[in-house]
């Protein structure tokens, strides 16, 4: 009987050998050559560019100042119902009716039992409640909410003296032998003014009398005087400011108030109505010891008749130029050469006769181009790039044997022009600056136009690097 053969345990898996195509290697190394870009570019600083535009430079001097003016407080000779007749803010000749003042209490009876005609308000009068609601608006600050109550209460006297106008139209057609003469005393200005229906004791205020604590606006109160109120004999029924000049005081710090006397004069916008004007300036302490600026104006003094605080903004820089980031700008050396060592190039080029040596040591001359980046009229120097020359070199002056020792450097401030896909240096003019932006003089020969273009970050390129 035949034996039966043992199966084999020495069975092996049979291994594909790799098969490599042109495909797979060059899918492999796009692969390999698009990981290295992607990292390679994430770790390098981005050069942004910036267009070169005009502009100004807005500064925060603003302030809130306290105003001081002639102003004279008119009290009641009588005891009895006051009604006002002259608008507020308006100016009063001497003689001209402000209130009348009811004794009796039965002008109000007499009127209503009386045709008075069309009370209607004219176009002039609803202007006038239009541009206090504007002005309002305008000047509104949520942080402020108690000038909503001063607000209410000069609308509210707005509209009984815009009606009490109108009454006073009537009364002056009613019959002189009616008893209206007997019941009501007819009280009018005694001399001229800008009329203000409001007190807060600050009418005799000086400005050496300011302090920090008249600025703290929660303990301010300004008392409204209103229409149709009973009033005692003494008390105060309205106020004639009688001098267009007038002045604001306002907080300030030492060295700014300095700088400002100094300056004598300064121009100022109101942010009320955004209208600008010019002040006298002048540095004072006040009654706390603390540094004011006493600004002195006039004009413009019935504008904020009905106003004690007054917000301003001090203009002290109006240069107006191109407009560019300070992360633009650098400072860079250069070589000065005098004036007389300048030449052109054949193809009207600029440059200098540059002194040589050939490899047998001869002298020989030849022509070098540079680039020009400023010129010193005073002391008739140029400014040449320091990459086209060096400390030492021999420059000889055109049409003579004159030499000159490359040896002089200085710095210009500057920024990266990119215009032409290269970092190209370009001097400034700086006319102000601040702490983001700088504004510098546009259309200069060796600077900037509107709409150039400039490295946003000069630290992130070198001289003559390419951009593009």
């Amino acid at each position: 009987m035949a034996q039966r053969q043992q199966p084999h345990n020495n069975i092996r898996k049979y291994r594909k050998p790799l098969n490599l195509n042109i495909g797979m290697i060059i899918f492999v190394a796009i692969l390999i050559y698009v990981v290295y870009c992607i990292l390679a570019s994430a770790q390098v600083e981005r050069i942004s560019p910036y267009e070169v535009k005009e502009g100004s430079l807005a500064m925060n001097y603003t302030y809130r100042g306290i105003a001081i003016r002639q102003e004279s407080i008119i009290t009641a000779d009588k005891a009895g119902y006051i009604n006002y007749y002259a608008r507020e803010g308006e100016r009063v000749a001497c003689g001209d009716l402000v209130y009348t003042v009811d004794e009796t209490g039965r002008l109000n009876d007499y009127l209503q039992s009386t045709d008075m005609g069309d009370n209607t308000l004219s176009d002039r009068e609803l202007a006038e409640l239009r541009g206090e609601l504007s002005g309002f608006a305008h000047s509104f600050d949520p942080t402020n909410f108690d000038s909503t109550y001063s607000f209410k209460y000069s609308l509210k006297g707005t509209v009984m003296r815009l009606a009490n106008a109108n009454m006073m139209q009537s009364i002056n057609d009613i019959n002189s032998s009616s008893d209206l003469i007997n019941m009501v005393d007819f009280c009018r200005s005694a001399y001229t003014g800008i009329v203000t229906y409001w007190t807060d004791g600050y009418e005799q205020l000086t400005p050496e009398m300011v302090n920090a604590d008249m600025f703290k606006e929660k303990d301010y109160e300004k008392n409204q005087l209103l229409g149709a109120d009973l009033i005692t004999q003494g008390d105060a029924v309205y106020k004639l400011a009688t001098n267009e000049n007038w002045s604001l005081v306002i907080p300030i710090e030492e060295d700014m108030g300095i700088m400002l006397q100094e300056k004598g004069v300064v121009k100022i916008r109101f942010l009320k109505n955004q209208y600008e004007s010019w002040a006298n300036t002048k540095l004072i302490r006040g009654s706390d010891g603390n540094p004011y600026v006493q600004l002195d104006f006039n004009n413009s003094m019935v504008t904020f008749a009905t106003d004690r605080y007054v917000d301003i903004e001090l203009i002290l820089n109006d240069e107006v130029g191109l407009k560019i980031p300070n992360s633009s700008i650098v400072q860079k050396d250069f070589y000065l050469v005098p004036s007389a060592y300048m030449t052109k190039g054949a193809d009207g080029t600029d440059g200098v006769i540059l002194e040589r040596y050939n490899e047998e040591g001869n002298i020989y001359s030849e022509f070098l181009e540079t680039s020009i980046y400023n010129y010193d009229e005073e002391n008739q120097e140029y400014y040449l790039d320091s990459a086209a020359l060096t400390i030492g070199s021999n420059i000889i002056m055109p049409d003579s044997q004159e030499k000159y020792t490359v040896s002089r450097r200085a710095s210009l401030t500057g920024v990266y022009n990119m215009n032409k896909g290269y970092a190209d240096f370009r001097q400034i003019n700086i006319l102000y600056q601040n702490e983001e932006y700088a504004i510098v003089k546009s259309n200069t020969r060796y600077g900037l136009n509107v709409y150039d273009y400039i490295v946003l970050n000069a630290a992130a390129v070198d001289d003559a690097q390419f951009i593009y």
